[in-house]
């Protein structure tokens, strides 16, 4: 007969109930709990995070930098924890940081910022859904303003809708200060629907998500038009510093994005990088972000050339980078300790974040590219040596 995880209507976060959970796994599982018991901060900061709390996953949290980076909101260098398992790979963007400090800096630029929750709205045919595509424009103002009495922060700069069938699909799309915005969206457009459902008489029903915000996965739709902030990072090496670092000159390295982007294209992948998931997921785990956002995150594309003066020019674009400085996991110990390491904790802080991760993300762009690559003369390979020599926990 299954059993009932241990809870505490009372006090579900007290070092009690979790000691209960605790033993209950230990009598239930074969698990026997020596270092998920131990953390260093009171549970009930969990609060609002975590259900069923029993103890702390402990991750390795690396830190690698400088990175310079010439942005808007992000000025100067900063040192980046990331918390991984994957060995080699602090190495790796360590070393693009190194090409990006001798290049001069990483220069960022923050060009969107939108939050969506995409409701869908359902009529009894196709001409009446299409005179409610029509409505939507003209009482946009009404829709703002009932949407924007649930929060003080977010701001409903736009509703994109799309008709097809008898169905209306639309995004109403937010600005949400330092928080990710995903809870806030969701109430303000719940009683912004219920406004319409009331006002809109042929109206059939609606859904609050008609999944075309497309959440925690990639999607045409965000590559276009963004989801959380858009943020371009871009370079341009001098060809020695691109040899004496990376091993590489422009041209073998355009050479080789070519290839990987036409890859890309057969194979319909989200992205033609080479790993953007990963530098985001480390940064995302050590600063408390959700984790599943990455999905939308690593979207991107990447842009390369050599100037007319022999140099590597090198850019990326992140349409979709969910991040925040505020709310979430953000405050718990750990993760606000990480984000202090780079004066990013709190209000007024979440588009320096955003430039420090597309910078990030480059850096590692930089260095794996140029790490593909076989030399001809020693038949041997960067990418598989530095496996061998850092990743291997044998």
């Amino acid at each position: 007969m299954s059993k009932k995880i241990p809870r505490s209507n009372e006090d579900d976060y007290s070092l009690a109930i979790l000691r209960e959970r605790q033993d209950f796994i230990e009598a239930n599982t074969p698990a026997k709990l020596d270092h998920t018991r131990q953390f260093s901060f009171d549970p009930a900061v969990m609060s609002g995070n975590i259900e069923n709390m029993f103890g702390v996953a402990q991750v390795p949290i690396g830190l690698a930098g400088p990175l310079l980076v010439n942005g808007e909101y992000a000025k100067g260098e900063f040192y980046v924890p990331m918390a991984t398992v994957e060995g080699t790979m602090l190495a790796s963007y360590n070393r693009g940081m190194r090409v990006i400090k001798e290049s001069g800096g990483v220069t960022t630029t923050v060009s969107g910022e939108a939050m969506q929750r995409a409701p869908v709205f359902v009529f009894p045919s196709a001409r009446e859904a299409r005179d409610f595509d029509l409505w939507l424009e003209d009482n946009f103002e009404h829709i703002k303003a009932v949407a924007e009495t649930t929060t003080s922060v977010g701001k409903l700069k736009e509703i994109e809708h799309y008709h097809a069938h008898n169905m209306v699909f639309t995004r109403f799309n937010y600005s949400t200060g330092d928080a990710a915005g995903q809870n806030m969206t969701s109430k303000a457009t719940f009683v912004a629907c219920e406004w319409i459902n009331k006002e809109y008489k042929t109206l059939s029903h609606y859904l609050l998500s008609g999944n075309f915000d497309t959440e925690k996965k990639t999607s045409s739709v965000n590559l276009l038009k963004g989801r959380g902030r858009r943020v371009t990072a871009e370079i341009t090496i001098p060809r020695e510093v691109m040899i004496n670092n990376l091993r590489i000159s422009p041209q073998q390295m355009h050479y080789g994005q070519g290839i990987s982007t036409l890859s890309a294209f057969l194979t319909n992948s989200s992205n033609n990088a080479a790993h953007p998931a990963n530098g985001l997921a480390a940064l995302y785990l050590a600063t408390g972000q959700d984790i599943a956002n990455i999905g939308e995150s690593n979207q991107c594309t990447t842009y390369n050339k050599v100037t007319r003066e022999g140099d590597y020019y090198f850019s990326i674009t992140l349409p979709a980078l969910i991040l925040a400085t505020y709310g979430g996991g953000t405050a718990l110990p750990t993760q606000r300790e990480c984000l202090q390491i780079m004066d990013c904790f709190g209000p007024g802080k979440a588009l320096k974040l955003a430039e420090i991760a597309a910078a990030l993300v480059l850096a590692g762009e930089l260095s794996l590219g140029a790490a593909a690559k076989i030399d001809k003369e020693t038949r041997t390979n960067e990418w598989v040596e530095a496996h061998e020599r850092l990743g291997r926990n044998r």
